[in-house]
């Protein structure tokens, strides 16, 4: 290892390689000088290492996003954003199962377990405590009872247990996920009166009639009274709560088909999204906050989350009443607006915006010869400029659909030909012998 033994200024000066023999700021021993060399050294380290992060994605994509949600099972945006890079690549993130999940995100055929390390309410001491008496004490658990009378309650909490029935890890063994809280009550009561006979010394004539060794007849639990199960949309609810986003499913899955025709931003990619220029994005509303201005105006707050990230909009005076009969939580939009950045944070001032269900597409037949026509070409430029959305208002995509053959090709038009009134220009179009129809984006 080289050592400085002085050092003086010599004000603005070119800076060399270590090695040329000139006065410099750091002066060695044998007389070389030292100088930044960071730049060559890490440069080429950097790249080392994003080859082989690269080569890993490519070759083990299941593998590496694993271990990357695994690192990142602390930060909820980075897991979401992920999860999301997981779907674009086609590969599944099963919510967590009570018999298959590990502590850390794991490869599983493909696909990728949810570890039980990301579950809220769920300590490493419950999670080392349930894998051990899976692997130790008798195998996997047949049931809730099955569980419960394994594992330590002391370790394994009625909270713990709560949130991995609301995050789905006992849907392989029962689907229903409010009969099972319903019958949490009783078999808790049931399985620690079981651990206090255990730890006593005494037990039930019955207990093991039928079982071999030390398993209990978990059968014989009580349970609660039937009960319907939860709706899907308030499963979701649950696991947002306690995952910090959606695993099973997601309330704006549906609407991704509509991404082709809009082509949205996507706020879990906060680096690439254009700033001051108008953008659309289909989101959820999780938040709402409603305020009034020194003018006595309503303007909003609303926090707005699509399947890869969260992002907050604006909504001004001037765009509020337009805006507020859909402002809803859990209401899905698309909204219209510009991505402003303010003190690091990005926000969308949103100028527009209109229930996903709502939103129609204009489709517009060609076949080959009509494509080629000139004059056609001209008409169908003319009628949809005179029926253009103006600046501020919800736009409707027009989709040109050429037919040759038995295939067709679909083709975006430009957002200055997308219109206000698909109804409208669908009647005109007609009228014009345009084969043309409005349909739902979703």
């Amino acid at each position: 290892m080289v050592k400085i033994i002085s050092r003086q200024s010599l004000g603005r000066q070119n800076v060399y390689d270590i090695g040329v023999e000139t006065d410099h700021n750091f002066i060695l021993a044998n007389g070389l000088v030292a100088s930044n060399c960071f730049n060559k050294s890490h440069s080429t380290a950097y790249a080392y290492v994003t080859y082989q992060t690269a080569y890993l994605k490519a070759n083990y994509p299941v593998e590496y996003m694993a271990a990357l949600l695994t690192a990142s099972s602390n930060n909820t945006d980075k897991v979401e954003k992920y999860i999301d890079t997981c779907r674009r690549m086609k590969i599944d993130v099963e919510p967590p199962d009570i018999n298959r999940s590990q502590v850390d995100f794991t490869p599983d055929n493909e696909k990728i377990l949810f570890g039980l390390s990301a579950v809220r309410n769920l300590g490493l001491g419950a999670i080392e405590n349930i894998l051990k008496a899976r692997e130790e004490a008798g195998g996997k658990f047949a049931s809730l009872a099955d569980l419960c009378a394994r594992v330590d309650l002391h370790t394994v909490s009625r909270r713990a247990l709560e949130s991995l029935i609301y995050c789905g890890a006992f849907d392989q063994l029962m689907s229903n996920r409010n009969q099972l809280l319903h019958d949490l009550e009783p078999i808790l009561s049931w399985a620690q009166s079981r651990a206090k006979d255990r730890a006593s010394g005494q037990t039930n004539l019955f207990d093991n009639a039928g079982n071999e060794g030390s398993e209990i007849n978990h059968k014989d639990a009580p349970k609660a009274s039937p009960v319907e199960d939860l709706t899907a949309s308030e499963k979701l609810k649950r696991e947002k709560e306690l995952l910090g986003f959606y695993v099973s499913d997601h309330p704006l899955k549906s609407a991704q088909n509509a991404n082709q025709f809009l082509s949205p931003i996507v706020l879990g990619d906060k680096e690439t999204i254009p700033k001051k220029r108008t953008v659309s994005a289909i989101v959820l509303v999780s938040e709402i906050k409603k305020i009034i201005t020194k003018n006595n105006d309503p303007m909003a707050f609303v926090q707005l989350e699509d399947i890869s990230g969260q992002i907050e909009g604006v909504i001004f005076p001037s765009s509020y009443e337009r805006i507020s009969p859909y402002l809803e939580e859990d209401a899905r939009l698309i909204v219209w607006g510009k991505i402003d950045e303010k003190e690091d944070r990005l926000q969308m001032i949103i100028d527009d915006a209109e229930p996903v269900e709502q939103v129609k597409m204009v489709i517009v037949d060609f076949d080959v010869q009509q494509v080629r026509d000139r004059a056609n070409q001209e008409k169908l430029q003319k009628l949809l400029k005179a029926n253009a959305a103006k600046k501020n208002e919800a736009k409707t995509p027009v989709i040109g659909r050429v037919k040759m053959g038995g295939q067709q090709q679909l083709v975006r038009f430009g957002e200055q030909y997308w219109v206000k009134d698909p109804s409208t220009v669908t009647e005109q179009l007609q009228e014009e012998g345009f084969a043309v129809k409005a349909q739902s984006l979703i």
